[in-house]
C-alpha cells in the first residue's frame, strides 16, 4: 500500500484518576499514577514535537478508566474508520469519543452495531497489505468478519511475505512503525530499561530513527505502545 506509515495526525486520550485502581488488568499489580502521566505525556510530546504529527488530545473521562487506550475505539484505514464494540461491557462507551473525533476530522464512519460482534482495536494488525485479526476474549469472530467487509482487504490466510525480527520479549514486540516525509522509517519501541535484550535487537535496524519510550505503569494494565494512539494520514483538502 502506498504511503504506508505516513501518519499526519494522532488521537491520544488523557489518563484519569481512576485509571490507576480501576483499569482493567490480567494481574493484580499496583499503579503509579504520576508517573503513568509521565509517561504517557512523554509518549505524547514524542508524536507532537519529534515526530511533527497534529495531535487531538481527548479529555479524560473517569466514568472509564481505560479510556487512554484509544486503540481499542477505533480502527482507522486511509480515509475511513471503523469504530469498534470492545469486548468489555464496561469499555464501550470510550466509543463515542473517539467517534466525534473522527466525525470532526471527516474520516469515512463505519459504525458496528451488530450486537454479536466485539472487537478491540488492539487485537489488529495492518501491514499496509493486509488485516490480521487475533481472535481473543475482546475480540471475536463476528467482529472479524466486520472489519474485513468494511475494508475489503483482509484474507483469511496470508500469501505474502514478510521479513521478520524475532525479540525475546514478547511485549516488547509492540512497536509503532511510521515512515515520514521528514524522518524516514520510524520506530517508536521499548526502553533498554524495560526490556534490555529486545532494545539490543532493535539497534539492528540501522536504516531506521529509533525512539525508546517507556511504558513501564501502562503495562502493568496490559497497555502497550500502540495502545495510546489513533494514527491517521489525512490529505490536504484542495
Amino acid at each position: 500500500m502506498a504511503g504506508f506509515g505516513n501518519f499526519t495526525h494522532a488521537v491520544v486520550r488523557g489518563i484519569p484518576q481512576s485509571f490507576a485502581k480501576e483499569a482493567q488488568r490480567t494481574n493484580v499489580t499496583d499503579v503509579d499514577l504520576q508517573k503513568a502521566r509521565q509517561e504517557h505525556e512523554q509518549y505524547v510530546n514524542v508524536l507532537k514535537h519529534k515526530l511533527g504529527l497534529e495531535v487531538l488530545d481527548l479529555a479524560a473521562d473517569e466514568s472509564l478508566p481505560d479510556c487512554v487506550f484509544v486503540e481499542d475505539a477505533a480502527v482507522v484505514c486511509g480515509d475511513a474508520a471503523l469504530i469498534t464494540r470492545p469486548g468489555a461491557e464496561s469499555r464501550r462507551k470510550e466509543t463515542e469519543a473517539m467517534k466525534r473525533a473522527l466525525m470532526e476530522m471527516n474520516l469515512n464512519i463505519i459504525e458496528m452495531t451488530d450486537e454479536s460482534a466485539t472487537l478491540d482495536g488492539g487485537d489488529v494488525l495492518f501491514t499496509g497489505r493486509e488485516f490480521f485479526v487475533g481472535l481473543s476474549k475482546r475480540t471475536n469472530q463476528r467482529g472479524a468478519e466486520i472489519l474485513a467487509d468494511a475494508f475489503k482487504i483482509m484474507q483469511q490466510m496470508s500469501d505474502h511475505r514478510y521479513d521478520k525480527l524475532t525479540l525475546p520479549d514478547d511485549i516488547a514486540a509492540n512497536c509503532i512503525y511510521m515512515n515520514l516525509p521528514s524522518k524516514g522509517h520510524v520506530l517508536l519501541h521499548c526502553t533498554p530499561e524495560e526490556y534490555p535484550e529486545s532494545a539490543k535487537v532493535f539497534e539492528k535496524l540501522k536504516d531506521h530513527m529509533l525512539i525508546p519510550v517507556s511504558n513501564m505503569e501502562k503495562v502493568k494494565v496490559d497497555g502497550a505502545l500502540t495502545c495510546c494512539s489513533v494514527l491517521i494520514n489525512k490529505k490536504v483538502s484542495v
